[in-house]
C-alpha cells in the first residue's frame, strides 16, 4: 500500500513548498528532485521555471524537458520531491541522470525515498522511459540503498572534478 501519493505543483501548494525550502536552508541541505527549488528567491519566479522547463518548446537553455512532483502523505503533508527528466544531455548522461529526489531531513529513515522511486518509475513507463540511469554521490549510503531497492544495477563511479566527489551511476531496466 502507498502511503504517499505524487501531485504536480501547482500554486496552491505555494505555502508547502517554501516551508519545504526553508527547512532545507535551514538544515543546510541540498535539495535535488526540485527542479531547482534553492535557487529561486520567490516561489512565482520557480513556477515559472517549473512550467518552462515541463514542456520541449519551452525548457530553458541547458536543461532538459522534466516532470516534477511533490510527494504528499495522506495528511496532505510535503514528505519530498522527486524530478523526472525525459531525456539525458551530456552532463545528466554523466552526474544527474534521469531522476533527482529530496526527502526532508524531518521524513527521512523511514522509507519514504524508496516509495517515491518506485512511483517514479511507474511514471517513467508512461513517459515511455524504459532505462533510468540514476546517480548519487558514492557517500551518500542512504540514496544508494534506496536506488538498489527500485532495482538499480551499478555501472560505474566517475569523478567529478566540479565538486571533487565520485558519482554512482545505476540503471534500471522497466522493460
Amino acid at each position: 500500500m502507498n502511503r504517499l501519493k505524487l501531485v504536480i505543483p501547482n500554486i496552491t501548494h505555494k505555502e508547502i513548498l517554501m516551508d519545504y525550502k526553508e527547512e532545507f536552508i535551514r538544515n543546510k541541505d541540498s535539495m535535488d528532485g526540485s527542479a531547482g527549488l534553492s535557487t529561486y528567491k520567490t516561489f512565482e519566479e520557480w513556477y515559472k521555471a517549473f512550467n518552462d522547463n515541463s514542456n520541449e518548446k519551452t525548457v530553458r537553455e541547458g536543461l532538459v524537458p522534466a516532470t516534477t512532483y511533490l510527494a504528499l502523505n495522506e495528511s496532505g503533508n510535503l514528505i519530498g520531491m522527486i524530478d523526472i527528466r525525459h531525456r539525458l544531455n551530456d552532463n545528466l548522461l554523466n552526474f544527474g541522470g534521469h531522476i533527482g529526489y529530496s526527502v526532508r531531513k524531518s521524513e527521512r529513515r523511514k522509507g519514504y525515498a524508496t516509495e517515491m522511486l518506485k512511483l517514479a518509475l511507474e511514471k517513467c513507463i508512461e513517459l515511455n522511459i524504459q532505462e533510468i540511469l540514476i546517480t548519487c554521490d558514492k557517500n551518500n549510503i542512504a540514496s544508494a540503498k534506496t536506488i538498489i531497492a527500485n532495482g538499480g544495477i551499478l555501472e560505474n563511479e566517475i569523478f567529478d572534478a566540479n565538486d571533487n566527489t565520485m558519482t554512482q551511476r545505476y540503471w534500471i531496466k522497466l522493460v
